[in-house]
């Protein structure tokens, strides 16, 4: 390299006859100018052959890790560091030791490592999270916010130590003076640190995953998790609008996720079905028979009755009535039967004697579970009359 400077020099000033000091500054321009090239040229070989391995190397393909890896360049990444060593060294060589120019090249080729090694970093959370939602388990406990939060603090750290680099200080001098402005920095990365604190612990907390159906209390979101990022929880509502809800919003208020709902064997009804008061009475033997012959269902319950309940009056039609809803309810094919069925009388009420219906409908679809409940809810409506009751309606 001293015989190239030489060589250098010879042309420049000898047979140019250029100035001392602009063939200084020529010569310098074309080492660096060198420099760069045998940077640029090393980084190519090595890429090159990185290449050729990843094709040709089956063990390297056939690892779980391969995909992601290549997905996120990890190692064209990784290799661009050797250039910048290679380049470290070269002023060195190139130019007389302890001159300012390999000073300025060496903390520029710092500069320029710290950003490939945060590239690196930056790569590796990358491939960790897409390796991590490969199975529906994870997932269902997204991880973007938390790897989002580590993306700002890797930036941050890796620009300090750059400026540091740069202005020829210590990394713990800048931090001591953004200590003074700390109050600043909290206001400014205020969301982002409420939103990665929020994170963990909806994460920590299992309160929300991906696909949960969540409904905020004062209607601003009804629908499906589509997101959760750094910022944001994304839900999609069921009219299709979108609605973007702070994380630490879900921490700090109360919602409601009906996770629990679709993980189980089915969704809850509960109604009330109201008797007008006026109708409710004491069962005759003939108007016993009339159920029994209207209602073919009931027959076996009052067959199983006491004979001495039914000719002494203790029956009454709204007790027979209750008693068909549970049966009905036992059979029908779009009831959950190892979940409760619960048929009970509420205190009455000025609008009649409600009958609380409680039960679980195995399809748990919105739209299907609403047409579902509602055809069993008709036909309870409907046979009320069969049993001389009716439906109590305000005049």
């Amino acid at each position: 390299m001293t015989k190239v400077v030489q060589w250098l020099d010879d042309i420049l000033v000898g047979k140019m006859h250029l100035d001392p000091d602009l063939a200084g500054f020529l010569n310098t321009a074309l080492l660096i100018v060198a420099i760069i090239f045998i940077g640029i040229g090393v980084n190519w070989i090595c890429q090159s052959i990185f290449r050729w391995l990843s094709r040709h190397n089956l063990r390297l393909i056939r690892s779980k890790w391969h995909p992601f890896l290549a997905k996120r360049k990890i190692g064209h990444n990784i290799l661009l560091l050797i250039p910048g060593i290679v380049v470290y060294f070269l002023p060195n060589i190139a130019f007389e030791s302890g001159t300012k120019i390999i000073r300025l090249l060496h903390r520029l080729d710092i500069i320029y490592m710290l950003i490939v090694m945060i590239m690196i970093g930056n790569s590796m959370l990358l491939a960790f999270l897409d390796f991590y939602s490969t199975t529906d388990k994870n997932r269902s406990r997204p991880l973007q916010g938390l790897v989002q939060g580590l993306q700002v603090i890797l930036y941050f750290v890796g620009g300090i130590i750059m400026v540091a680099v740069l202005i020829d200080k210590s990394p713990t001098v800048l931090l001591t003076g953004l200590g003074a402005s700390a109050a600043v920095l909290m206001l400014v990365f205020k969301d982002s640190i409420l939103g990665f604190v929020a994170g963990v612990q909806l994460s920590q907390n299992d309160m929300i995953r991906l696909g949960d159906w969540i409904q905020m209390p004062d209607g601003s979101a009804n629908g499906n998790v589509e997101e959760i990022t750094l910022n944001t929880v994304k839900v999609r509502n069921w009219d299709n609008t979108l609605t973007m809800i702070p994380p630490y919003t879900l921490v700090t208020t109360p919602f409601k996720n009906w996770r629990g709902m679709q993980e189980s064997g089915g969704r809850r009804a509960d109604k009330n079905i109201y008797i007008n008061l006026n109708t409710l009475e004491i069962c005759s033997k003939d108007m016993i028979s009339d159920i029994r012959k209207n209602v073919p269902a009931i027959d076996s319950y009052i067959k199983a009755l006491p004979e001495d309940s039914v000719t002494e009056g203790t029956v009454t039609n709204i007790q027979l009535y209750r008693k068909y809803i549970e049966i009905y309810l036992s059979h029908h094919p779009d009831v959950n039967q190892s979940l409760d069925i619960i048929v009970t009388q509420k205190e009455a009420t000025a609008y009649g004697v409600p009958i609380e219906v409680y039960f679980f409908t195995r399809d748990k679809a919105w739209a299907v579970y609403e047409r579902k409940q509602s055809d069993i809810f008709d036909h309870l409506m409907a046979i009320v009359p069969e049993f001389g009751l009716q439906l109590y309606q305000r005049p």
